[in-house]
């Protein structure tokens, strides 16, 4: 590609600034309309996004995961809940029922992964702190428990 503004040949990505044959552009990212958290979490994580405002499928197509019911696919509900209210909060602070949401949802998290981590091992590193014996690798892992009942 020619420079027209200088007449010195090609524009290529070892210049290392902005060049005379570059585009312009001006970005714009719109900014949230406050809304409220109508999708449950469980909902949320298989839509991607807590609020359904936000929810505009690629082409058209929905994820169709399934992870309630278990107690790993209930925390990482919670947890991308949580995550997703952080995001909101960071251009929303003065939204005082999204904060209120978000440390009943952090509430629910912890109490929830304490019973996790009681009932099924831990689920980080961080989790041994409290452990009687080194247990971090040891089978089954979470997504080997299965029901007695299906065989």
């Amino acid at each position: 590609m020619e420079n027209n503004n200088t007449g010195t040949g090609s524009c290529s990505f070892r210049e290392g600034t902005l060049s005379a044959c570059a585009p312009l552009a001006v970005p714009f990212v719109p900014t949230q309309q406050s809304a409220q958290p109508a999708y449950e979490p469980g909902q949320a994580l298989v839509r991607g996004t807590l609020f359904p405002g936000l929810d505009l499928p690629f082409m058209n197509m929905v994820n169709k995961g399934n992870y309630t019911g278990t107690p790993l696919g209930e925390l990482m509900a919670l947890d991308f809940v949580i995550k997703e209210l952080q995001l909101y909060l960071d251009t929303h602070k003065q939204d005082r029922e999204a904060f209120e949401t978000l440390k009943t949802t952090i509430a629910l998290y912890e109490e929830g992964r304490e019973r996790y981590v009681r009932l099924y091992g831990p689920l980080t590193i961080t989790d041994m702190a409290v452990a009687d014996t080194y247990t971090w690798i040891c089978d089954p892992w979470p997504w080997d428990y299965r029901d007695e009942t299906e065989d």
